[in-house]
């Protein structure tokens, strides 16, 4: 929420024959997360990497892994994942039977291994759903587009709910970092930087891109300045 602007590059745009590679990529590019969508095929349409991949992943990557579960029965998995070890775990609001009960349940599971805890929000999920345990929450991941492919367009819009979060941040006086994930590229990404997000996760504006050195720093340098812009 208006604090140091990161580049979260999504490596399920990565060539998954050759993720060593693109992992090394984008350190080296300017990078500063790796952003990783856990996917089931029950909570959303696809199915993705799992537990030995981030176990994997964690051994060989020298930045922060942001691990985005998209996955039907949270709870029971977390524990793997915890295992596995990350810097980050994103569990979905949508995912809970009970989210009053069972969030806050996850969320301390998650920090008890410290680790970073984080809720997503679909982009049709109110943000007022946040109001009782945003002050736990390390961050909160709002989805401008539906989870469950890469290379979707931005949903209009999304900054407004950026800035509900920040409303509501505030009027409870707590912190909390705002990731953003779906779409953002050039022509997106300062909108929601001025509403107050400050993690932004890229997937084929990064890794199509002809340079994604400069396509990352491109966007970080138009985030910063819109952010600046804003406070």
């Amino acid at each position: 929420m208006y604090g140091e602007i990161k580049i979260a590059p999504s490596i399920l745009s990565a060539n998954f024959m050759r993720m060593g590679e693109d992992i090394a990529m984008i350190e080296r590019s300017g990078a500063d997360i790796v952003h990783v969508d856990v996917m089931d095929g029950h909570f959303v349409p696809n199915l993705t990497m799992g537990v030995p991949f981030v176990k994997d992943l964690n051994a060989i990557a020298k930045l922060p892994v942001d691990v985005h579960l998209m996955i039907s029965n949270p709870l029971e998995e977390l524990p793997w994942f915890i295992k596995v070890g990350a810097w980050s775990i994103t569990v979905h609001y949508e995912a809970f039977e009970d989210p009053a009960a069972e969030i806050p349940q996850a969320i301390g599971m998650i920090h008890e291994a410290g680790i970073r805890a984080c809720v997503s929000l679909k982009p049709d999920t109110p943000v007022e759903v946040l109001r009782p345990f945003i002050a736990d929450l390390d961050m909160v991941l709002m989805m401008s587009v539906y989870p469950g492919f890469s290379g979707q367009s931005y949903i209009e819009g999304t900054e407004d709910r950026v800035a509900e979060v920040v409303a509501l941040a505030r009027e409870l006086s707590c912190e909390v970092d705002i990731q953003v994930d779906g779409g953002i590229k050039e022509s997106t990404v300062e909108r929601v930087a001025r509403a107050g997000a400050d993690i932004f996760v890229m997937g084929s504006a990064c890794f199509t891109a002809d340079d994604p050195a400069q396509a990352m720093a491109t966007v970080k340098k138009l985030a910063r300045a819109a952010a600046d812009g804003a406070l």
